[in-house]
Formats: C-alpha cells, structure tokens, sequence
C-alpha cells in the first residue's frame, strides 16, 4: 500500500477514514462529538425509562396517584385545603409533597402523568409520520391528478387554525359517542385526542416529503431502476426511502415535543385527558387554581415538562447537524 492510499484510508489518529464508512456511521460519529446532543438524549432516555417504570417505580414507594392520602389522614392537609407542611407537604413520606384539597401523593401522579403524557404524544408522533410520508411519498412519485387532489387537501388541513380546532371539535366528536348524562371513558378521550391530532397533523409531513420526492423522482438512479423494470414499490422502498431517512427523522424529533405541549395544552383547557387521570396537562391546570398558595405543587409538572420539551428539541437540533453536517446551528 502507497502512502498516499494509507493516508486515503487512516486518519491522524489512526482510526478509519471516513471514506471506509457508511453515512449512519458518519452521522453517529458527529453526534457523539455533540456533548450537548449526547447529554439531551440522556434526558430525553431518562422519561421514557421513568414513564415505562411509573408502575415499578410507585410500587416500590409505596403508593399511587389515585389515593386521596390528605382526606383519609388527618392532619396532612390544613382546614383551608393545603398541605399542613410549608412546600407542599415535603416530608420523608411524600417526596414531592400532597396535592391541594384532595392530598394526593404528587410524586407518583408525577410518574404516571410522565407516563400518560409521553405515550399518547409517540403514539400520535408514529401515526403522523406513518400518514404524512405515505401520502407525500405517493403524491410526489405519482404525480398528476392524485398528487393534485392530494395537494388540495394538504392546502385545506393546513389552512386550519389547528388549536382552535381542537378545543372546539373534541368535545364534538366525544359526543357523538357518549351521552351527555354519562362519564366519557378515558379511553375514549385518548382515541379521540389521537385521532383529531394524526388527522389534522400530517399535511406538513406530507408537503415536505412531497417536494423531496418530486426532485428525486427526476434522478439519474430512479430513471434507472425504471429502465430496468423496477416496480413502483421497489422503487419507492430501495431508491427514493434511503435517500429520505434524513427529513424523515429530523421532522420525528421536532414533532414530538410540539404533540407533548399540545396534548398539554388540550387536557389544560380541558378537552384533552381529565382529572383523576394523571397527565401534565391536567397537573398544570389543577395546580394553577392554587399557586398563589401553593406553588410547590405547579413547580413539579411545569419544571419536568420544559426540561423534556426543551432537552428533545436540543436533541432534535443534534440529529439534524448529524445528519446533514453543512447545517449550521
């Protein structure tokens, strides 16, 4: 071997040249590089791994958040409602304090909101990303009057005033279901946040990937896949998805945390996930009826949900200076 080949395939270290390696190879190196990157994906690793472990977790301390601990133990909470002890009710016993009026333990309703919260927002993350890069990839790759049609509907989903939306049509489509005179199912509050959400949340998906595909479709290697007599399906699966792994998940990293502060937001408001159903939002709109007394109580949902909205959108940032190294933060 030459030196020059040997310079070609061994970098000043030693290590491989990055001509030897594959591009995830290459993106995995720079995100390692990431300090901030890397110390975010930590965080964000950690609440999945608490959410999951919620029920282990509140087993082994010995409780859960549907008790009322304030009500069945005299002397928890005062004759005004709140916690007897100043922050909250801290003690040895309740880690995180007792909620107002009712005395429920705030560390495991913690557990389980973080639970609760992160499953519903993936949930409908996967759904729109599943719905947005099929149908961008079918509107850009066949073209003519379904990618018309289909470029109409993106332009009237994303004409909506989305939010609004929500907080007027959920209760809507709830009713269509339950009678006004019955308790509305957890489940079916779930199902419908998900639904309205994946529906009205995957045209920018759709729209981006679209143009992606649009310009790809005219490439050198898809016209000739086409030659050669490749179907529309492995065309699509073998040479136009490889060269769309990058939008695809630099768009799931900035999704996630925009559905975790809107699902916040619908059960704040409350159209979304209702009390006694552990939630952030719920946590955030109950404890805004008492912060003026009691700010201990609204410090814990709010602080954990901007430390994880905030660590995964530094995470997203990472991914996508990762994969595409000529952007620049």
């Amino acid at each position: 071997m030459t030196d020059e080949s040997a310079e070609k395939t061994t970098s000043s270290d030693g290590s491989k040249g990055s001509e030897s390696r594959t591009p995830g190879q290459l993106a995995w190196r720079r995100f390692k590089r990431d300090r901030v990157g890397v110390i975010s994906a930590i965080i964000v690793i950690a609440f999945f791994v608490v959410g999951l472990a919620a029920p282990l977790i509140a087993k082994l301390y010995g409780k859960n958040p549907y008790t009322t601990y304030g009500i069945n133990t005299p002397g928890l909470l005062g004759d005004n409602g709140l916690p007897a002890k100043a922050n909250g009710g801290i003690s040895s016993d309740f880690w995180f304090g007792i909620d107002p009026q009712l005395g429920r333990d705030v560390f495991t309703f913690l557990l389980y909101a973080i639970r609760n919260s992160l499953l519903i927002s993936t949930g409908i993350t996967v759904l729109v990303m599943v719905v947005g890069v099929v149908i961008g990839i079918t509107s850009g790759y066949i073209g003519g009057k379904t990618d018309w049609f289909l470029g109409r509907v993106m332009d009237i989903l994303l004409a909506f005033p989305q939010q609004l939306f929500f907080v007027a049509f959920t209760p809507v489509v709830i009713s269509l279901f339950v009678a006004p005179t019955e308790n509305t199912p957890t489940w079916l509050v779930v199902v419908s946040v998900i639904s309205l959400l994946t529906i009205f949340g995957w045209a920018s998906i759709a729209r981006l990937l679209r143009g992606q595909v649009l310009a790809l479709r005219e490439r050198e290697f898809v016209e000739a896949a086409k030659v050669t007599g490749a179907s529309p399906a492995r065309i699509i699966f073998k040479e136009l998805l490889p060269n769309l792994w990058t939008p695809i998940l630099i768009q799931g990293t900035l999704l996630l945390p925009t559905m975790v502060t809107t699902e916040a937001g619908l059960a704040f408001l409350g159209v979304g996930v209702q009390d006694p159903t552990p939630d952030w939002g719920v946590m955030i709109g109950y404890a805004t009826n008492f912060y003026q007394d009691d700010i201990t109580f609204l410090c814990f949902p709010g602080i954990t949900m901007v430390m994880f909205v905030l660590a995964f959108n530094l995470l997203g940032d990472s991914v996508r200076d990762a994969l595409d190294p000529k952007t620049n933060r």
